[in-house]
């Protein structure tokens, strides 16, 4: 348990999915595959800090990871309430026994307390005024980091609202609703499945990340309009990746339905 490098996010020690399964005896593939299985049990915040896009890129610059982690589009952090789900999913001694010995060693980081009474007057004053300019650069701290959550919200508004490509939204609506021409089929049919194969190509989840943006974009201020107005696309279009990889995946389609 020592050996764990230890990880910060949001205020809190969390661990990577590779970091759970080792401590817990098993594969990262099983984590992922217990976690898909209960989704609507994981809250965001609470058990799970999913990071993907700019917040992503923040993060992995701010730290050093080994070279699996340096190349992910999406990467799940657990925190202590997250590791008791994945222990409860396992149920194994192995896991328990872990989870136990996280929450004691890993999770809460324990305090060093001192007996004050034992100092001399001076070291008693010098340690109450330490401890009252160490407790203001604490809260410097926090305003700061707050004023800076509020500028990542603006932006993640205006990324979403204000660059939209239009053209690019037009052509792959285009080529979708073509191909469903061709083929006789259904426009929204084509639509479903065009997502089904980008989840399964990029390997990653839009209905969460469609939520994490959500609550994003309702923490920044936005309104229900502009909420309920937010898509798939506009979480495909907000990643570089997703995009060209989605863009490939309709042309793919397109020219399908051409041969059909």
């Amino acid at each position: 348990m020592n050996n764990l490098t230890v990880i910060e996010q949001n205020g809190q020690r969390v661990l990577t999915t590779t970091q759970m399964a080792e401590v817990f005896g098993t594969e990262s593939k099983i984590i992922n595959r217990n976690f898909q299985r209960n989704v609507s049990r994981y809250i965001q915040g609470k058990h799970v800090i999913i990071l993907s896009g700019e917040e992503l890129r923040e993060f992995k610059g701010s730290r050093q990871f080994d070279h699996n982690l340096k190349f992910a589009s999406i990467l799940y952090l657990w925190t202590e309430k997250g590791a008791w789900l994945h222990a409860k999913s396992l149920n194994t001694d192995q896991a328990w026994d872990a989870y136990e010995m996280l929450v004691d060693d890993y999770y809460r980081v324990k305090d060093s307390q001192i007996d004050i009474s034992q100092l001399s007057p001076e070291l008693q004053m010098f340690k109450a005024t330490f401890d009252a300019v160490a407790k203001v650069q604490i809260e410097a701290a926090e305003t700061q980091r707050r004023l800076d959550n509020v500028q990542s919200q603006v932006k993640t508004i205006t990324e979403t609202f204000a660059k939209r490509d239009e053209d690019w939204r037009k052509s792959i609506n285009s080529m979708l609703n073509k191909a469903a021409m061709n083929t006789g089929g259904n426009y929204r049919d084509y639509r479903t499945s065009s997502y089904r194969v980008l989840e399964e190509r990029a390997r990653c989840n839009l209905n969460i990340r469609l939520t994490n943006l959500k609550d994003r974009l309702s923490e920044s201020g936005a309104t229900k309009t502009k909420i309920n107005q937010t898509t798939k696309m506009d979480v495909i279009e907000s990643d570089t990746r997703l995009k060209e990889i989605y863009t490939t995946i309709v042309k793919e389609f397109s020219i399908g339905a051409l041969r059909a």
